[in-house]
């Protein structure tokens, strides 16, 4: 199985539409991004954890499941970095691919030193992008597929139809 594990924040901070939302609505920036994930996970069939730090927020750990996502908000003084590696280091084993996406180059190689893979937010976004693109391709495939009408009818027959439809 594989995992992708996410700092949200370093993501909401990288992608442009994130960023600018974030402005206005740090909530609405978070759910966009979990969406994003959401259908990310969908089309890739991985596991998505997405990491938010709460480190001057006061409480222990959250977690909870949306679009079947995984959330983690950290616990008190705890930063999402330290979350994130320590997630890595437990989920990491044999037949287990851990990728962490952040920007955070200190970050980077301290996953990396774990063995896990690393991926940037500018190379995640991307490949979300793709993927949203790729995803109306085949919706639009599917729509030109789709007969005109619920029963295959030749072109003669269907212009026969058309005629006798309009009174001609």
């Amino acid at each position: 199985m594989d995992i992708l594990i996410v700092d949200g924040y370093n993501m909401i901070g990288a992608w442009p539409e994130l960023q600018a939302l974030k402005d206005e609505d740090l909530a609405a920036a978070r759910d966009l991004l979990i969406e994003k994930l959401a259908e990310y996970k969908g089309y890739m069939g991985i596991h998505v954890i997405v990491v938010f730090d709460a480190y001057v927020v006061k409480g222990k750990e959250t977690k909870y499941k949306n679009y079947n996502v995984e959330i983690i908000y950290t616990k008190e003084k705890e930063t999402a970095d330290a979350k994130i590696e320590k997630l890595a280091k437990e989920m990491m084993d044999r037949r287990t691919k851990v990728y962490v996406a952040t920007s955070d180059s200190a970050e980077q190689w301290q996953i990396f030193g774990q063995g896990a893979f690393r991926i940037s937010a500018r190379e995640l976004y991307n490949e979300i992008r793709q993927i949203e693109n790729n995803i109306k391709k085949e919706i639009n495939e599917i729509k030109e597929e789709r007969p005109f009408s619920k029963i295959p009818l030749s072109k003669e027959v269907a212009d026969f139809f058309e005629k006798f439809r309009r009174g001609e």
